[in-house]
């Protein structure tokens, strides 16, 4: 049972990822677009941003779901799970109502309120994905395989 849920814990998290990373990488300046809403990096860094995030996310998303490095994955998705609560959670202590760009990089009219609702939604979200993370890193599956696809000794008692 422990090994089933790493396993869906792992590969559920690194296709949020995959899926994430998709149209940002398909649409960089629409994601370059939407780091800028954020307020939070000079301008001659968001490009940068924009290009760079998108194939870690893929990496860390592709890593989980094969299997591959998914310890390291699982870690590298953790870490980018703490930028966005970080940068979501500084825009609404400034309420600073700001589209989250997770999934989708085309801005769409919202009221300030209705975007507020919708990123505290997305910290909530994003802290259960940083437990799955967090989980999936610490656990003694990923200890024992190394986070690979393949069976694992039984543990000894």
């Amino acid at each position: 049972m422990k090994r089933l849920a790493f396993l869906l814990g792992r590969v559920g998290l690194g296709a949020v990822f995959i899926v994430a990373a998709a149209p940002k990488i398909a649409d960089p300046p629409g994601f370059a677009h939407m780091v800028s809403n954020y307020l939070l990096v000079p301008a001659p860094v968001v490009n940068f941003l924009a290009l760079f995030f998108p194939w870690i996310e893929m990496l860390a998303g592709i890593a989980l779901v094969t299997g591959l490095f998914g310890r390291t994955g699982a870690k590298l998705s953790a870490a980018l799970l703490v930028v966005f609560i970080l940068a979501i959670g500084i825009n609404l202590a400034r309420d600073h109502a700001v589209q989250c760009g997770c999934f989708d990089v085309h801005a769409a009219e919202k009221s300030h309120a209705r975007l507020i609702g919708e990123m505290r939604w997305v910290v909530a979200r994003d802290l259960g994905l940083l437990a799955v993370a967090a989980g999936l890193s610490l656990s003694k599956e990923a200890k024992r395989t190394g986070g690979f696809l393949r069976e694992s000794p039984p543990e000894e008692e």
